[in-house]
């Protein structure tokens, strides 16, 4: 395969593990030292830059297990180029504590360095998100 090809099969089975809730899966395909960042806006931007896997699991994974029933990020289209993968699709989920749903469009873009995640940008509708966790009017 190519690399672009590779870059694509992992960010697919980054979305298939995190899918089936095998965040052990999910660490292991990120770099040691990967930065993730949370959309500015997004309530769980607070942490940014989430560095490390144990730090995005303790403080991003943690909350969005307890905090939502259901909560998905369902990815439809893959674009890559370089060491590059952007993922455009959808989040879903219904926030515990409100009782909102959440059916939002995102963007992610993943830098791929050594056949693991090393960085995360995401994009989406952080007005939405925070409205439905209660965190706006």
């Amino acid at each position: 395969m190519s690399q672009i090809a590779d870059n694509t099969a992992l960010a697919r089975a980054v979305y298939d593990a995190f899918g089936k809730g095998d965040v052990p899966a999910v660490a292991g395909m990120m770099a040691g030292d990967i930065v993730w960042m949370e959309a500015e806006g997004n309530p769980y931007s607070d942490l940014n830059p989430y560095k490390g896997p144990d730090k995005i699991v303790s403080g991003l994974f943690m909350r969005l297990g307890t905090e939502w029933n259901g909560f998905s990020a369902m990815p439809d289209t893959f674009i890559a180029e370089g060491d590059r993968v952007v993922t455009l699709g959808r989040y879903g989920g219904t926030h515990l504590a409100t009782g909102r749903k959440l059916d939002s469009q995102f963007a992610h873009v993943w830098t791929v360095r050594d056949g693991k995640m090393a960085a995360f940008q995401q994009y989406t509708d952080t007005a939405q998100q925070a409205f439905v966790m209660g965190k706006a009017g």
